[in-house]
């Protein structure tokens, strides 16, 4: 009689979708590690004692290593940018994916000498278990940190001149490309473009965009007129434009704040909106619906933006290897074009 076939081991994957959680959460459960709450902690010894799971020893090793929290990091200066309805929501969508996991959400800045130390400080002493990227700007330090990083580092927005093995982005082309084409139905010919910095990825993907559609159209696009995504560089952006193309008869600005400034700007010099000048923002941020005229512009989804950089993060703890997502865009009419 032939001896019985050795029975199959039940594996980590089997008692997460059992006890209903994400695989971090599992691991650190079934290893004691911190930062699992009590009702997750219960289902996971439930699922391992009806499955008869049994750890691996180099599995429990590096979960018991754990720290329980992630961080977001923006290269920046100003902490009220967390305050920023862009961030904002991009904090909203990562902090509910996290918790999902039982990870803390760190929130750092990184653009001075000193903070950036701190944030690779974080990194090469392992004090979260991965790290989330944004705002990068050209030859920003801070990608090269992610690069000899020994924890998963995820990308908000690829930076400029490479592309990360890991990052989720919106279509900032297409979205571009989008509100400059509907200009273009709307009988706009002269249409410029107030630009984001162009020492990041996003101002220069967006520029991209609109020179796309202009040619595309069989028109001339005009030079860059840079900003800083702020209200203010929007309308200076704005003025100066009339000043040098007084004939502007559509603009396509590459965020909502910037659309404001422009609308500002306008309605300073005496120019009808969108009767004289039509303009198009990008974000579909609150200050585009309350903006005079309401802003037309393109909705990227900030908070499915965070909420995928840390489930990408999270699987990526988790020892998966996730592909890197573009999330698409979609144009919102209003009244100012």
């Amino acid at each position: 009689m032939a001896e019985d076939a050795p029975r199959r081991q039940p594996t980590l994957d089997e008692v997460t979708e059992l006890a209903g959680v994400s695989r971090s959460v599992a691991s650190r459960a079934i290893n004691n590690a911190p930062h699992v709450s009590r009702a997750k902690r219960e289902a996971v010894e439930r699922a391992v004692r009806q499955l008869g799971y049994v750890p691996n020893p180099t599995a429990r090793a590096l979960a018991t290593r754990q720290t329980g929290a992630a961080a977001l990091v923006v290269s920046g200066e100003d902490p009220s940018i967390f305050a920023d309805p862009f961030f904002a929501q991009v904090i909203v969508g990562a902090s509910a994916a996290l918790e999902d996991a039982d990870l803390h959400l760190m929130l750092c800045l990184a653009a001075s000498g000193r903070s950036r130390k701190r944030v690779e400080g974080l990194v090469r002493s392992k004090g979260a278990d991965g790290v989330m990227l944004m705002a990068l700007r050209e030859n920003d330090p801070l990608a090269r940190m992610a690069e000899e990083a020994e924890i998963p580092v995820v990308f908000g927005g690829r930076p400029v001149g490479t592309v990360p093995r890991w990052y989720v982005d919106v279509d900032n082309v297409g979205g571009a490309r989008e509100a400059t084409e509907y200009l273009v139905s709307r009988g706009r010919t002269r249409v410029a473009a107030i630009c984001g910095r162009l020492d990041t990825e996003a101002g220069r993907a967006r520029y991209r965009g609109y020179r796309d559609a202009m040619l595309a159209a069989g028109l001339g696009p005009f030079p860059p007129q840079e900003g800083d995504f702020t209200e203010p560089s929007g309308a200076a952006a704005m003025a100066a434009l009339l000043v040098n193309h007084p004939d502007v008869e559509g603009v396509f600005a590459a965020n909502d704040n910037m659309g404001a400034g422009a609308l500002r700007a306008l309605r300073e010099a005496g120019r009808l909106v969108p009767a004289d000048v039509a303009v198009v923002g990008f974000d579909d941020l609150a200050v585009a619906q309350i903006a005079d005229p309401p802003l037309t512009t393109v909705h990227q989804p900030l908070t499915a933006f965070g909420r995928e950089m840390a489930r990408m993060l999270v699987a990526l703890i988790s020892g998966q290897d996730p592909s890197p997502l573009i999330l698409p865009t979609h144009l919102v009419t209003r009244a100012s074009a």
